[in-house]
């Protein structure tokens, strides 16, 4: 049975956990408590599903990878799990390591790296750090709506401007623009860039497919702020989706170089462990007309599987139809004047002394 999602949510469901011998699906019908038995049967209403945070004790901050295909050694994630809750999420199958489900656990358990701040300038503070670009929201992002009350990004902001070490941001959510003060610090000592993800130009897809981010209008709206801010800021169409967003990059493309933005970029969509599940029954409930179609387009381009996690092939896919796409997003990069990537990035003004040396500079 596909089941409807719960309002503001986009998964309908938790899916098994692979590390767990025990699965507990809860009944999708709401109880009316109190009410008489009418004998007919009950139309489905998806149960209430509040998000609930978690205090990650974690003691370090700074997360090393060394694919070759990812543009940065270390990256910061404030928060584990994303309540954005876009369905197509890469990183849902990392809430298994935590024992939750990568379905609607991820979008509405999400647990809260308070100490970031605190734990990122001790890894500063370290003679063992070599200043280097950081990338903050890594894995999930780091301007989803928690942060609004949390401030815990925006602490973090503060560490890297005092310190002086450079970092790349990207996120879905207007919110971004609220630190546009500390922003405009570390982009007069090119230590900082923007990069705003936009899948499509439709709110109502993006209402389905990603529905507690800012919709297509804020996000563009971020990206005029910023820029103006003398911020450098640029757009990546990530993830794109073969027969369901693509034909939209030219007027993606248009749209941020209208608002100021600076380079462009894709990363085709893949679907990972149970992604692949919870992305199929979102197709089928919402666009079942088309779900044959873009599941084997998504195919075409992952050597016949819905996901590749092979470097080199990846970011972009393989085969015929996936170059099409690249030559299709090339020429209309060139035509809005895009280089692939943003403004480089320095590590000269790099201090390890913090706030120390403020103030003996005073």
């Amino acid at each position: 049975m596909n089941l409807p999602a719960p309002k503001g949510r986009a998964a309908s469901r938790n899916t098994p956990n692979r590390f767990e011998p025990l699965h507990l699906e809860l009944d999708p019908v709401e109880p009316d408590v109190g009410e008489p038995d009418t004998g007919e049967p009950e139309p489905i209403q998806p149960r209430k599903t509040p998000t609930h945070f978690f205090v990650d004790s974690t003691r370090s901050i700074l997360a090393e990878n060394d694919s070759p295909d990812v543009g940065f050694r270390f990256s910061l994630n404030p928060y584990r799990g994303c309540e954005h809750g876009c369905i197509y999420c890469y990183a849902r199958p990392t809430h298994e390591y935590l024992g939750f489900s990568a379905g609607l656990d991820f979008e509405t358990k999400i647990l809260v790296k308070q100490d970031a701040p605190e734990l990122l300038e001790q890894a500063f503070r370290k003679k063992t750090w070599q200043p280097q670009v950081v990338a903050l929201s890594g894995n999930t992002d780091c301007y989803q709506p928690a942060e609004r009350r949390l401030e815990i990004t925006r602490r973090c902001l503060e560490v890297f401007l005092e310190f002086r070490n450079p970092l790349t941001i990207i996120t879905k959510n207007h919110l971004v623009t609220r630190d546009t003060d500390i922003l405009q610090e570390l982009a007069a000592l090119d230590l900082v860039n923007v990069t705003v993800s936009i899948t499509s130009l439709r709110p109502e897809l993006t209402n389905l497919m990603e529905p507690r981010t800012s919709r297509p209008k804020g996000r563009l709206h971020a990206v005029e702020t910023l820029a103006r801010a003398g911020i450098p800021v640029g757009v990546n169409v990530a993830p794109l989706i073969p027969g369901l967003n693509d034909e939209e990059i030219p007027a993606i493309l248009e749209a941020v170089a209208n608002c100021g933005g600076l380079w462009a970029n894709y990363i085709m969509v893949r679907l990972p462990g149970p992604v692949r599940t919870l992305f199929q029954d979102w197709l089928e409930r919402h666009f079942p007309d088309r779900a044959a179609k873009v599941l084997n387009r998504i195919r075409t381009v992952r050597s016949g599987d819905l996901s590749d996690p092979r470097f080199g092939s990846r970011m972009r896919g393989e085969g015929d139809f996936a170059q099409l796409i690249e030559e299709f997003f090339e020429i209309s990069r060139r035509k809005c004047g895009f280089p692939k990537t943003g403004r480089r990035l320095v590590t000269d003004h790099f201090r390890r002394s913090g706030r120390d040396q403020l103030q003996l500079n005073f």
